[in-house]
């Protein structure tokens, strides 16, 4: 008993609380509280004080921009370096397989994969803040560089035609003509790609990335690796056919190949099928085994030294005409000037993969940083890999990003720092220096077999299909226009499209977003939609309207249109009804006026005063019904009609919580509203501003005359009090409103 007499005198208590409770609207609070003053900085007093330089910020700016000056001092040797070196070896091995297929995407020689594979991954170890990512060539950003190289260096510009004989000495020239100009075409735009980068990270423009959404890089991604899977196929089947680029080069490139097919070299099909089956069974064991594995089976660099071997023995170029790697300079080339004569054909591919190239890299950087505990700076990243790439390039590289099977594999196997991949790089600058030539025997089949096989990641993302269903229609809708787009535009083309699509898709959230009537949970100061939840109960004569999105110039016109359909009161269709009733009123009372003066005029003449009194006295019929009902009679039942919705309803709430910004147009429209509810005697309150909305609603000088700040309060909570304290000022039905406002007509 006496738990339950305690507990009856909390709820009485509580429910005493919400009666004395005070309410906050904005005028009491403006009352009591005090902005901080706050003297606005002169602009020259700002741009001193970010020249100003002093020796804590100096060092400060160049940790910044050096990272490895920060971590490589605090190196603890003992517990990182084995983790390191057995990860650098590890992802080394792996490196350069991808860096010599990688270069066929690309559309240059081998060897320039392996150029890429060093240069870039040995700068970033200065100047990245990642410790996991492995940097280097990249299937997706390889292949949209060989689409510009194809485009500006085509074949026909050095009358190579499509044949599967390659004896002629002319033809073998044409070849490497055309093979030297595609190199100048990628390097132009790896300068150009890192500038880019590199002058959005010094602008802070970091954020770009927030536009490529998971659901399109994943959508672009796959549709890159159907670019990637078909762009392989002539290499896997020995056809010689001319490589596309641009819309619908898949299906150009599919149709060559299929009207090629009995072409096909059965060696190289022989050895490439081989090579597949090898290599997904090493991918099956190392994922079926991971916890056993000291360190993943490198099953690549073991096939191509194995396929070399074999290559070399049988001699298969000769004796089968399998195409081979070929020429491997020894050593490093030479540092050369890119040609800036080719940088404004290639500059929307250059922005192209320059973004492309951040989002991949910071994507899986924000992965393993949280997985670890530690932070990147995106616009650390977008320095280093601007550097990277436009550094490179002086070097005959061609641009590189964040490749997700190698830093996988670096942070798998015990990677801790960026030391993993300076090792990695080392074993590639091995390879050229000293033994690269002894993979000239390699055929391409193989290097095909092993981009193959890499793709097998981007295909399981087809699986995003079902699961965007079930979870979002339009982040599937995002993910099929940007695989559609990319698959028959091309990947420069189709990113553009995606990327626009996906810009819609917000606008289309913010016009058309849900539309709600709050109610209150019994006993709290919790409201909630009232089509969602039984308990959830509405306060009678009060509507609490909610919108979950901003107020702006595309959706003030169906915020207005959606308030009046929720609440049921639509101000100009009452105020019409309104007039519309007042005119009959008035002509039916025109009409009682003329039959009495008619009926006055005839008794008159009467010479019987007995008669002449009783018809002045009496009351004359209209319509069934007597004029003096007429006239001080209830509304016709067309107002009735019209008025009916807004029967009960005397306070209307609007709820802003979820609103970010108000616009000018947004401002117009919330004073038309209040304006419009007030001349049909509905008061109209605002609950739930933030800071930002208050600034923007002040700014607009939305509280001037009419409209102030009584109409403000902090919380829905403290307008559905106040409502209810206005509810004896306020009339109780619409009808009672328009007989008050009726009957002042009539008196004036």
């Amino acid at each position: 008993m006496e738990h339950v007499q305690e507990h009856e005198e909390c709820l009485v208590q509580t429910q005493m609380y919400w009666v004395e409770r005070p309410v906050y609207n904005e005028e009491f609070l403006q009352g009591q509280l005090h902005k901080k003053e706050k003297t606005p900085q002169p602009l020259s007093q700002k741009i001193a004080h970010s020249c100003r330089c002093s020796s804590k910020k100096a060092k400060s700016h160049l940790y910044s921009f050096l990272p490895i000056l920060k971590w490589l001092p605090r190196y603890p040797v003992k517990a990182y370096l084995l983790g390191d070196i057995v990860s650098g070896i590890s992802t080394g091995v792996m490196q350069l397989p991808q860096g010599l297929a990688y270069a066929l995407l690309a559309a240059v020689p081998p060897v320039f994969g392996l150029y890429s594979s060093f240069y870039p991954v040995f700068l970033y170890t200065f100047f990245g803040t990642s410790r996991h990512i492995s940097i280097g060539t990249f299937a997706v950003i390889s292949l949209m560089i060989g689409g510009v190289a194809v485009r500006e260096a085509p074949d026909e510009m050095f009358n190579i035609m499509e044949s599967n004989s390659t004896n002629s000495t002319d033809l073998l020239e044409n070849y490497k003509a055309r093979d030297a100009m595609r190199v100048k075409v990628a390097v132009a735009v790896t300068l150009l790609s890192g500038i880019i980068q590199l002058s959005l990270g010094l602008l802070r423009f970091g954020f770009v990335a927030i536009y490529l959404t998971e659901p399109l890089v994943r959508g672009f991604t796959t549709a890159a690796a159907v670019h990637v899977f078909t762009s392989q196929l002539k290499y896997l089947l020995g056809i010689k056919t001319k490589r596309y680029s641009g819309a619908l080069s898949v299906l150009y490139s599919l149709i060559a190949v299929l009207s090629n097919i009995t072409k096909t070299n059965i060696a190289t099909l022989v050895v490439g099928l081989t090579c597949i089956v090898l290599l997904l069974s090493g991918k099956e064991i190392n994922d079926r085994f991971k916890k056993k594995l000291p360190v993943p089976i490198p099953m690549e660099i073991i096939v191509v030294i194995i396929a070399t071997g074999v290559s070399s023995g049988m001699n298969l170029s000769k004796t089968y005409e399998v195409d081979i790697v070929g020429d491997i300079p020894k050593g490093l080339l030479a540092p050369k000037v890119p040609d800036i004569n080719l940088i404004p054909a290639v500059f929307v591919d250059a922005l192209a993969i320059a973004i492309v190239g951040f989002s991949m890299a910071v994507s899986m950087s924000k992965i393993f940083a949280l997985k670890h505990g530690y932070t990147i700076d995106g616009n650390q990243e977008l320095i280093a890999l601007g550097i990277c790439n436009s550094a490179g390039s002086f070097f005959q590289t061609f641009s590189i990003t964040c490749s997700m099977s190698r830093s996988l594999v670096q942070e798998s196997t015990g990677g801790k720092t960026q030391i993993a991949g300076t090792l990695s790089s080392i074993m590639v600058l091995l390879v050229i220096v000293a033994i690269g030539y002894l993979f000239e025997p390699l055929p391409q089949t193989v290097l095909a077999a092993i981009v193959m096989v890499n793709l097998k990641g981007m295909f399981k993302q087809f699986g995003d299909i079902t699961h965007f269903w079930r979870t979002s229609k339009i982040e599937l809708a995002i993910w099929i226009v940007a695989f559609v787009a990319s698959v028959f535009l091309g990947l420069d083309y189709g990113l553009l499209t995606a990327v626009a699509f996906a810009m819609i898709t917000v606008i289309y959230r913010t016009q058309s977003p849900q539309y709600r009537i709050l109610g209150q949970i019994p006993n709290t100061d919790i409201y909630c939609d009232v089509e969602e939840y039984e308990e959830v109960k509405e306060y009678p004569g009060i509507k609490i309207f909610q919108a979950n999105a901003s107020l702006y110039f595309a959706n003030s016109e169906l915020y207005a249109s959606a308030l009046k359909k929720k609440t049921g009161v639509d101000p100009c269709a009452v105020l019409a009804a309104k007039k519309k009733a007042q005119k009959r009123h008035a002509k039916e009372l025109k009409q009682t006026n003329e039959h009495r003066k008619k009926a006055v005029l005839k008794l008159t003449n009467d010479m019987e005063t007995s008669v002449k009194h009783e018809v002045i006295n009496d009351e004359l019929p209209l319509n069934g019904k007597s004029a003096d009902a007429n006239a001080q009679g209830t509304s016709p039942d067309e107002l009735e009609h019209f008025m009916e919705p807004m029967t009960n309803v005397h306070c209307i709430i609007l709820d802003l919580t979820p609103v970010n910004f108000v616009d000018s147009v947004g401002a117009k429209m919330l004073k038309s509203v209040i304006k419009e509810y007030e001349e049909v005697g509905v008061f109209v309150c605002i609950a739930g501003c933030s800071g930002p909305v208050m600034d923007d609603l002040t700014r607009l000088h939305f509280f001037e005359k009419s409209t102030t700040r009584d109409l403000l309060f902090h919380s829905v909570h403290d307008a559905v009090l106040s409502c209810q304290l206005k509810v004896g000022s306020v009339p109780q039905t619409a009808s009672d409103l328009f007989v008050s406002n009726s009957e002042s007509h009539m008196e004036n």
